[in-house]
């Protein structure tokens, strides 16, 4: 017996070293390298061209952001246009997924931003960039009203660490987004090590060298190797088949930039109108249905009255959104105040909406990426609408890229005479297209004489603390010009969706089940 067993042993050994030997030639298991569908070539293989393909994966949230499906809404005013400014008509428009801070950004964030300026950019000759950054205290001032505590104190103070920072123009805030990415990848790369975390301590006063995303893609930014780059277990390749050190944006490890969101992003993720709609289950076997509420007024609401309660009916009554509910009433009466804020409140306060954000209608106003014009209705796409773009391109002007002063990649303004060619648009400067410029040489809007708009006029959008209740419907809109700041407009960021716009774990399109067709026999 004990004969058999041995025999029947060894005859298990030699079926798992055919096994194993078969993992030669990029098998394993039974299972093949992957290879291209349109030339045979194994992907990844040293053996043959060493052409490196990552594995396909899902786009990660970045830090403090919330993913919103994109989806078709009825974009503008929702109820009666009391200010009669004709400058939100309602149109169906197409937003694509994206993704959206939780909350407005904090004084505490923007004070992050501003000690890492400081430390890096601590020279005399970096003064202007240090002082460019700082946000402006004194718009709580007023000549009737006493409002120095909140000059010298909403900022700096840790007791308002959670509310919402102002005073910040909206190229401020521009500059804010464009910090975060690199700040979010470089430390993406440090824990992955693919960049020495010893880095991390030794950015005093380092100014133009700092890391920058783009820089550092384009190789004009140079790191240090950390351990996880130079580690034969490091899944990056080069084609020869040794460890790659330097990543590239086809690994799937960096993460798109941080940025403003578009007015239609930004009134799409305010509405929250993913609540209102059957989700598909994870296994898709049930679909969504196209159910839209069109006549939604404020974020919070579910339905046209604005009401939102539990099923004993306990937040009647209550304040969803700071703002004011009339002339001289900020907060309510002592003892029962109704907002509990006669400013700003915390960012992550009162109740969010469908998407779980907090503060889309109230708090503080917020900046978007838009050029303002009243007929933007009329005017954008109905996919992915914005007003705003001034196309560039990489400056070239020595042979190869470079990086300006910040240590950020240089970039110009595409000409007129390298846009002349082209189907999809014929200017590198199209804020003005169908709008009166394009069309009208010499037409323009008159800023100063008969309008206050121009081509730095920004949409702000949700209504603050000092805003009657009109002002918190997500299709009002209002405008700044970019280089002024207020005491009740502030900002979020957004980040591109890449990928699924259903979401991960759901791929785009839909897939039906291969079923054998049976011939007719004929």
């Amino acid at each position: 017996m004990a004969y058999k067993m041995n025999w029947k042993n060894f005859a298990i050994l030699l079926s798992c070293a055919a096994l194993f030997g078969s993992c030669k030639d990029g098998k394993l298991f039974g299972k093949k390298k992957a290879k291209s569908d349109v030339t045979g070539w194994n992907y990844n293989d040293k053996n043959q061209g060493g052409y490196q393909v990552a594995l396909e994966k899902e786009q990660p949230s970045g830090p403090g952001l919330v993913f919103v499906q994109g989806g078709t809404f009825t974009m503008g005013a929702t109820e009666e246009d009391v200010m009669s400014d004709w400058n939100n008509i309602p149109r169906r428009v197409t937003v694509n997924s994206f993704y959206i801070d939780k909350t407005e950004v904090a004084n505490v964030h923007y004070r992050e931003y501003l000690y890492w300026i400081n430390t890096v950019f601590d020279g005399d000759e970096y003064q202007a960039v240090r002082n460019g950054a700082l946000p402006d205290t004194l718009v709580w001032r007023s000549e009737l009203a006493y409002n120095e505590p909140m000059v010298e104190y909403y900022f700096r103070h840790p007791a308002y660490n959670n509310y919402p920072v102002v005073g910040v123009t909206w190229k401020q805030a521009n500059d804010f987004c464009l910090w975060r990415t690199d700040r979010v990848n470089e430390l993406a790369l440090i824990q992955k090590g693919f960049i020495n975390d010893k880095s991390i301590k030794n950015v005093s006063g380092i100014g133009q060298e700092n890391f920058n995303t783009k820089s550092y893609l384009l190789g004009e930014f140079q790191a240090t190797p950390g351990k996880g780059a130079r580690s034969k277990n490091n899944p990056l390749k080069n084609p020869n088949g040794t460890p790659r050190t330097n990543v590239t944006f086809e690994d799937g490890i960096l993460l798109p930039n941080y940025r403003l969101p578009t007015e239609a992003e930004w009134e799409y993720a305010a509405l929250g109108y993913v609540n209102q709609n059957p989700m598909p289950t994870k296994n898709d076997k049930k679909r969504g249905e196209e159910l839209v509420t069109n006549k939604q007024v404020y974020s919070w609401s579910q339905n046209v009255n604005g009401l939102r309660d539990t099923r004993r009916g306990s937040w009647q009554g209550t304040f969803l959104a700071n703002f004011k509910r009339g002339a001289g009433d900020n907060m309510g009466v002592a003892g029962g105040l109704n907002d509990n804020a006669v400013y700003t409140a915390p960012v992550n306060s009162f109740y969010p909406n469908g998407f779980g954000l907090y503060n889309m209608s109230g708090n503080v106003s917020e900046w978007v990426a838009d050029v303002y014009r009243p007929l933007s209705s009329t005017d954008e796409n109905d996919v992915a609408s914005y007003r705003g773009n001034h196309f560039q391109t990489i400056d070239m002007t020595t042979g190869k890229p470079e990086r300006d002063s910040l240590g950020r990649i240089k970039y110009r303004y595409v000409t007129d005479e390298e846009a002349k060619k082209r189907r999809n648009y014929q200017k590198g400067d199209v804020i003005n297209y169908l709008d009166g410029d394009s069309l009208l040489a010499g037409v323009s809007y008159g800023y100063g004489k008969t309008t206050l708009i121009s081509d730095h006029s920004r949409v702000i959008k949700g209504g603050s603390w000092d805003d009657r209740a009109y002002w918190l419907s997500p299709g009002t809109r209002r405008f700044l010009e970019e280089e002024q700041s207020a005491s009740t407009v502030g900002f979020r960021c957004a980040m591109d969706r890449v990928g699924s716009a259903a979401g991960n774990g759901r791929k785009s399109g839909i897939e039906y089940k291969q079923r054998k067709q049976n011939n007719r026999k004929k």
